[in-house]
């Protein structure tokens, strides 16, 4: 049975971004060899949107308070790519990772499947 996913970040800037989950976001991780760190992430979700452009992924990290936890990233020096905004679904903004990619961050409003 699947028993997990495993979430890939293609970066120009492996190391740095690797250093930004282990140092900034401060996640538990294993080195697989070589230095090549994987994280543990918090629980998560996947959802389907519709779209009708090709396919793609996103990764958005979820919290309890956005404007807290933009106060404390934005204090350990990550920039913020846009504002706080409120979506139907939750308050969402993003965030630049060293090596260049933007992840989004949100405070959902709706029910959460990882308390399933």
């Amino acid at each position: 049975m699947i028993n997990g996913g495993h979430v890939v970040i293609h970066s120009r800037d492996a190391e740095a971004d690797r250093a930004f989950f282990r140092d900034v976001l401060e996640y538990p991780h294993v080195d697989a060899g070589g230095g090549w760190l994987i994280f543990k992430l918090p629980p998560a979700e996947i959802a389907v949107h519709p779209t009708d452009g090709p396919g793609s992924q996103e990764l958005y990290l979820m919290c309890d308070d956005v404007d807290a936890t933009v106060a404390d990233l934005t204090a350990k020096g990550v920039e913020f790519t846009r504002p706080v905004t409120d979506a139907r679904w939750g308050r969402v903004t993003g965030f630049r990772l060293p090596g260049g990619g933007e992840v989004g961050l949100y405070e959902p409003r709706h029910e959460r499947a990882t308390e399933l």
